[in-house]
């Protein structure tokens, strides 16, 4: 099983006594390389280009367009500052943005609605799960999408807009926000399914002992099930908000989607509470297979400590080297104290025998 993984916290003091607004990244991926590509389309027509070195000529959006701006590096401040320019973001959003230790939420602005989520990944060789925030904007016909590193893959749902696959290309901007939200909750079932696996293996090795498990190995699992629930939990707040808004960004059609959404992290969550408990009664069963075991080692212990008592006060008795013990001169006295000593000790086993306590 996995070993435990101490957690770094990085404190962060660059932001101290900054003015509210001040563009500082505050991440990892500092020589990540930086893409920038703009998707256009509707029912009739596609255009797929990348706008990294023209960021400041590129006409964005464009009203006959839904238009998508996907941007993964975000540790050029400056660069990051002309694509808030694009469509007028708010300094304060683009602050959070560039803070990849957000906490899952939403904010409403006039023009747009800014969410932010983490996106889960797990890696089958160190069986982690690798976070990356992904922070998204909706305005009226486009959606900006901003990742730290271009790990987590939305192709998936650029070539379904390319192949014109589902009614991605017929909806607005507003479905195009719910596809990504979906993808990334579809992502969290895998997660669930991986820590099931994880659950389970450890499960069987208690029940079975097909394998050594270590105390560690149990709070492993529940460390990775609460920060799963950390990480979900404030979705279910994000969908209600973003389907009961009135800005007129979510249309009717869209709405319906958003609440199956809904349902869905609903689901994921219940199943996390189910697995929690779960791991909760697999660290009480170890904790008492381990008490048992101890019992049963003690109790060993205890039977042969029992049965050396007589022998040992016998061996005492005839070791005091007195002058007038007459047995120490017979012939057979030996063999009859060792025969003695046997019959007592054979005697005692069949008596603790029959008591079940052997």
């Amino acid at each position: 099983m996995s070993k435990v993984r101490k957690i770094i916290r990085q404190k962060n003091t660059e932001k101290i006594r900054k003015p509210p607004g001040t563009l500082i990244y505050i991440g990892k991926e500092k020589d990540t390389d930086i893409s920038i590509d703009l998707l256009m389309y509707n029912a009739e027509k596609f255009e797929e280009k990348s706008i990294l070195n023209n960021i400041s000529d590129t006409k964005f959006p464009i009203e006959e367009y839904t238009s998508w701006v996907d941007i993964k590096g975000l540790h050029d401040e400056k660069l990051i500052e002309k694509v808030g320019k694009m469509t007028n973001i708010h300094a304060l959003t683009l602050e959070d943005l560039l803070n990849t230790e957000q906490r899952p939420k939403i904010d409403f602005f006039h023009t747009y609605t800014y969410i932010v989520l983490q996106t889960l990944k797990y890696d089958e060789e160190s069986h982690e799960i690798i976070p990356e925030q992904l922070s998204i904007i909706l305005g009226e016909n486009y959606v900006m999408t901003f990742l730290e590193k271009p790990s987590y893959d939305l192709n998936i749902l650029k070539e379904r807009i390319k192949n014109k696959i589902g009614k991605i290309r017929s909806y607005g901007a507003d479905y195009l926000a719910y596809a990504i939200l979906d993808i990334v909750i579809d992502d969290y079932y895998e997660i669930i399914e991986k820590l099931g696996d994880q659950i389970e293996a450890v499960e069987d090795a208690l029940m079975f002992q097909t394998e050594k498990i270590e105390i560690q190995d149990i709070y492993v699992l529940k460390r990775k099930l609460l920060e799963f629930r950390k990480t979900i939990w404030p979705i279910r707040e994000i969908l209600t908000k973003l389907e009961k808004n009135d800005t007129q960004l979510i249309k009717e059609k869209t709405a319906l989607y958003l609440r199956d959404l809904y349902d869905h992290n609903i689901q994921l969550i219940d199943n996390i509470d189910i697995y929690r408990d779960l791991v909760s009664g697999l660290a009480d069963v170890y904790l008492t297979k381990s008490s048992n075991r101890l019992n049963e080692i003690m109790k060993i212990l205890t039977i042969l400590s029992s049965i050396f008592i007589p022998l040992t006060f016998i061996v005492g008795v005839y070791g005091m080297n007195f002058n007038n013990m007459p047995e120490l001169e017979w012939e057979y006295g030996y063999f009859l104290i060792l025969g003695l000593m046997l019959l007592i000790a054979f005697g005692m086993g069949i008596y603790f025998k029959r008591k079940k306590w052997l």
